[in-house]
């Protein structure tokens, strides 16, 4: 089993969420697929259990009117993921692979850790969080989801110095194996970092972490009329606005 290292893209918000998930669904290989990938507008996703009207208040106080954005509801869990300055990638870890049968804690460190070694490579300070935040007091529930890069959580990476999150992700299995949705606040990881570089770095840390070869490949010929119909549907509101 290989890592195949797919061309980069550029694409709208629902177009891009479908990309992602048809790579959990419908890659005619049995490797471990990686991708980076751009956004043609503006855009916010956000985790497929928060509600519309959090998102929207979320999206105003960030970038103004909702509105003017562009919105999708991600197959994988998570919080509000503001994409303007990030660097976001799609892992997906198929069925048979040992890292997509630990506990998704596990596999969040692994990737993770290859993440930040690939940052410190370029002098970036960043490590993953080694420890939770204390629970709640009192009986209190545990916060839900809200806006990614406002606090890290474990194993998310971060400047060991300030404790500043640099980089989280979301998950989601199922059959077919793990998808994993992952953005770097390019920000917060410092103007010094070369993301051409940063892009081999840790796609030779991933093929490390998943003992794996890593061999750059075409995009793959997934089915026209699946990828047009998913991307439609992403980009409808009955997606988007019924949780």
């Amino acid at each position: 089993m290989n890592l195949h290292l797919l061309p980069d893209r550029t694409g709208a918000a629902a177009e891009n969420m479908a990309l992602d998930f048809l790579l959990l669904q419908r890659y005619p290989h049995p490797a471990v697929r990686f991708r980076h990938y751009d956004w043609r507008r503006p855009a916010f996703t956000f985790g497929y259990s928060q509600k519309i009207a959090f998102v929207r208040a979320q999206v105003a106080a960030l970038a103004g009117d909702p509105a003017a954005m562009d919105l999708c509801r991600r197959p994988t869990g998570g919080g509000v993921v503001d994409h303007r300055e990030d660097w976001t990638y799609a892992l997906v870890i198929p069925r048979g692979h040992r890292l997509e049968e630990v506990p998704a804690v596990q596999s969040y460190r692994a990737i993770h850790e290859a993440l930040a070694a690939a940052l410190r490579g370029q002098g970036v300070a960043a490590e993953a969080k080694a420890a939770a935040d204390p629970e709640p007091v009192d009986g209190a529930a545990p916060a839900a989801p809200g806006v990614c890069f406002q606090k890290a959580e474990l194993y998310d990476v971060i400047n060991p110095a300030t404790g500043a999150k640099i980089a989280g992700a979301a998950q989601k299995r199922n059959k077919h194996g793990l998808l994993f949705q992952g953005s770097i606040w390019r920000p917060a990881a410092g103007a010094g970092v070369d993301w051409d570089r940063f892009r081999e770095d840790f796609g030779a840390a991933l093929a490390a972490a998943l003992a794996v070869e890593a061999e750059p490949v075409p995009w793959p010929e997934l089915a026209e009329h699946e990828v047009d119909g998913l991307t439609e549907q992403y980009a409808t509101p009955e997606w988007n606005e019924s949780r």
